[in-house]
């Protein structure tokens, strides 16, 4: 490129100007203060509540662009509890009960019981990952968990052992916590702030499937019914696994029967038992060879 090259930059990138500013010679009490760094350089001042509209606007657009990067065009959302053992810990998780309470001992029991899930989810994003669908150049139906424990886990083990990759969305917790292993490191993606996080879930939707779980996946379910019943998204495929949970916690029948949703709304969301029932409505959905 020479001077007078009408498309090349005028203006050094930021990278080159960051790198200018760390190598300048001169220390003094100007330079060496806070005041001085370049803003965006400046974590302090990044840190700061005024500049919150600016963190969200980064919490938006990394994810965005990280994804975009990646070829991924649609996403198979897998939401449920993070503390569902494995079938290879079940056994032990009653076993270590044994001589807790009444009350210990038959939540670890119940939760054993939920293994199954574990293996589902598993098999879903498996069967899902093997099918490595591509349109218009981009990967569809890639397998997004919260990134975290059990039935997060085993969608991404399930993505990891299909050799596909898989997304993980993980979330600043004041205990510590951390990514399941078999999310894709460069996939690994973090948020502090929920709302950021729940709308990347959705932002790439395909289908969702939810697995019983606590708050959080009740959160994360209830918003996405809310925003098909409201018109604010498109219908997808949510597929709910668990009928006998769901049911037990939740009255959907009497919440339509107490008229403050109609009876039409409970056919937002499809039951399901197995990743095979799953699959079979999201290839009917979408017109898809099974």
């Amino acid at each position: 490129m020479t001077e007078k090259d009408l498309t090349d930059r005028k203006f050094y990138r930021a990278e080159q100007e960051t790198r200018f500013a760390e190598e300048a010679p001169d220390h003094t009490p100007q330079t060496e203060h806070p005041a001085y760094k370049l803003a965006f350089r400046d974590v302090d001042f990044m840190l700061r509540d005024e500049l919150r509209p600016v963190r969200f606007q980064l919490e938006l657009l990394k994810p965005e662009m990280l994804l975009d990067e990646a070829r991924v065009g649609s996403t198979l959302v897998m939401y449920g509890s993070a503390r569902i053992p494995s079938p290879e810990e079940a056994d032990a998780k009653v076993e270590a009960a044994k001589n807790g309470s009444e009350y210990e001992q038959k939540v670890a029991a119940s939760l054993a019981a939920k293994s199954k899930y574990y293996t589902e989810a598993h098999k879903l994003a498996k069967m899902v990952s093997e099918k490595g669908i591509v349109e218009d150049g981009k990967r569809q139906f890639v397998v997004c968990s919260g990134g975290g424990p059990s039935i997060m886990e085993a969608a991404n083990r399930g993505a990891s052992d299909a050799g596909a990759e898989s997304i993980g969305l993980n979330i600043i917790l004041p205990h510590e916590q951390a990514p399941n292993s078999y999310v894709t490191p460069y996939l690994s993606l973090n948020f502090h702030y929920f709302a950021l996080r729940k709308m990347h879930f959705l932002m790439r939707a395909r289908a969702v499937a939810v697995f019983p779980g606590g708050f959080g996946t009740f959160d994360e379910f209830f918003e996405l019914l809310t925003l098909i019943q409201t018109g604010k998204m498109q219908p997808i495929p949510i597929l709910l696994f668990g009928k006998d949970f769901w049911n037990r916690v939740v009255n959907f029948e009497a919440i339509a029967e107490e008229g403050t949703i109609s009876k039409k709304d409970l056919e937002l969301f499809h039951w399901c038992e197995t990743a095979d029932e799953a699959w079979s409505h999201i290839s009917d959905f979408y017109e898809l060879k099974r």
